[in-house]
């Protein structure tokens, strides 16, 4: 079975999404971003999820996982949740 790690930053709008996306094309560090404006309990832990297998995570979530370049960072991904930034850390 595929393994996955991942973090990610939850918002409640693509356009904050947009935003800290950008922020973080310029340069921003994504964990600190997430620390500050993540509202996923993860968001204290850098948005770090760890790992995960396919179906774990809700489809929209793990067809950007297990589909995108790993150290991308893909986004809006929206979900029942909000809007999330994805960065696929490792995959197997």
């Amino acid at each position: 079975m595929a393994l996955a790690s991942a973090r990610h930053i939850l918002v409640n709008s693509e356009q904050a999404c947009q935003d800290l996306k950008q922020q973080i094309a310029d340069g921003a560090d994504f964990a600190e971003l997430a620390k500050q404006h993540s509202q996923c309990p993860s968001g204290r832990n850098g948005g770090e999820l760890g790992q995960f297998g396919p179906g774990m995570m809700v489809p929209e979530f793990d067809k950007v996982v297990f589909s995108a370049e790993v150290g991308s960072v893909e986004g809006p991904v929206k979900t029942q949740f909000g809007y999330h930034l994805l960065q696929v850390t490792s995959r197997s």
